[in-house]
């Protein structure tokens, strides 16, 4: 699920990076729907196979929140890593003039912004997105509302969406360690790795 998640959202986010002009494009609100929409399909897909996290940090917090063992905690987390070493290592191999030439989609902290900032951002950004997650998947709310299970995809969706609307100009959105290394280990430039920290730290 990160592999596919990875490659989807890093090939939307080079179509709008290569563009020769920005109204050619998706624009950003087009990479917030890409991001939101395979984050919807695929925690529909997953959820009742490995529970859909596609992102350590919502496997972390269910772990925090003794949702999940240690065991399965790490192995969905190095798992999770390498599904998206692997989605971008497939977007260089299709696309790799157009990776290599437009920052391979790793995430940085942008020009005029702090380093503070930057993780200041990725804090309340995958805070929303944890919250979302908790909220949505409330077992208390499952017993409540018979349809919660099927909607809670959409929620989270658009949490994820929201959250990359405000961030994009801040960061390129991390809110998802697995996604910023898998970007960073198959670009592999000094400036992917110069904020890398950050992602894991917020």
């Amino acid at each position: 699920a990160t592999l596919l998640f990875v490659y989807v959202t890093i090939l939307t986010v080079m179509g709008y990076s290569g563009a020769t002009s920005k109204c050619a494009t998706v624009g950003i609100q087009g990479i917030a729907w890409s991001f939101g929409g395979m984050i919807f399909a695929l925690v529909y897909c997953t959820a009742g196979i490995s529970g859909g996290h596609i992102n350590p940090a919502v496997t972390f917090g269910l772990f925090l929140a003794r949702k999940l063992s240690l065991t399965r905690a790490v192995f969905y987390i190095v798992m999770q890593c390498l599904g998206a070493i692997c989605g971008a290592g497939v977007v260089k191999g299709f696309q790799q003039g157009l990776y290599m030439g437009n920052g391979g989609g790793a995430n940085v902290v942008a020009p005029g912004y702090t380093k503070g900032s930057g993780l200041g951002a990725e804090i309340i950004g995958t805070f929303v997105l944890v919250y979302t997650v908790f909220s949505a998947t409330d077992a208390k709310r499952n017993a409540r509302d018979s349809h919660v299970p099927i909607l809670a995809p959409l929620p989270i969706r658009f949490a994820v969406f929201l959250v990359h609307l405000a961030t994009i100009p801040i960061t390129g959105t991390g809110i998802n360690p697995a996604r910023s290394l898998g970007a960073a280990i198959i670009y592999n430039r000094e400036h992917a790795w110069s904020d890398h920290w950050i992602f894991w730290v917020g």
